[in-house]
């Protein structure tokens, strides 16, 4: 059953709480929603098979979360302090979490903010180029819009799906105004783990990345970003790293 964190400035944001032991938070992508992430390939699943519990929450401006208009609502700060409304809301004082795309700057910006809170990370399908930072504000507001095709092919393929979906257009261009530029810096001492598709080019450089920090990763031969998620070795991998 749905859940609601209320935060002090009243959004709410929606998760669901699967049972099972030392719960995993999971945090999708931009353009994207919990249930189509990680319920829908199968992340959910394993872990309770596994015999952990996952905490899914569809980050603000997504599927049943609030959907503000503002840049500054989507700051990586903000979107951090989702999170931990998310774990006062069950009480739980220190969790793993795993990241996907987007949602991989925002668990950094968790550990950031609150690095008690954060045991271990999985960072999936990001790298040190932030992908929103290389894209045309006027091209996304045209193609938002009027449907008018950008020169950069990735801001249709991205924004494309999510709007024929019926997301909510002004929220996907005020998060894409917030996040640009967000980094996935981790305090030292958080344990990291990087997954990224061998066929992927948004993480690119993740492999040095996880080298400076003396971090493990995990490069999955001929995925996209798209079919990484529901590689069973990433799966795998990301299991044996939190337990």
């Amino acid at each position: 059953m749905t859940e609601f964190a209320r935060r002090l400035d009243g959004v709410r944001i929606a998760f669901d709480a699967a049972p099972g032991e030392r719960p995993v938070v999971l945090v999708h992508g931009f353009a994207s929603t919990a249930a189509l992430t990680w319920v829908d390939s199968g992340w959910v699943r394993a872990l309770g098979e596994a015999g952990r519990g996952a905490i899914t929450p569809d980050l603000r401006g997504h599927g049943r979360s609030d959907k503000p208009h503002r840049a500054a609502d989507y700051a990586p700060r903000q979107l951090a302090a989702d999170l931990v409304a998310v774990l006062d809301t069950l009480g739980l004082e220190q969790v793993d979490l795993i990241g996907y795309s987007m949602g991989s700057r925002v668990v950094a910006a968790l550990a950031q903010l609150a690095p008690e809170r954060v045991r271990r990370l999985v960072l999936g399908g990001a790298g040190p180029l932030e992908l929103f930072e290389t894209w045309d504000l006027n091209a996304i507001n045209r193609f938002v819009g009027s449907g008018d095709h950008p020169a950069d092919p990735t801001i249709a393929a991205v924004l494309g799906p999510a709007i024929a979906a019926g997301a909510d257009r002004e929220a996907l261009v005020a998060c894409v105004q917030g996040v640009a530029g967000c980094t996935l810096d981790v305090p030292a001492g958080i344990p990291q783990l990087f997954v990224a598709g061998g066929a992927d080019s948004i993480p690119a450089g993740v492999a040095a990345l996880a080298a400076e920090r003396g971090a493990r990763y995990l490069e999955l031969p001929g995925r996209t970003h798209l079919n990484a998620l529901t590689a069973r070795e990433f799966k795998q991998a990301a299991l044996e790293f939190l337990a």
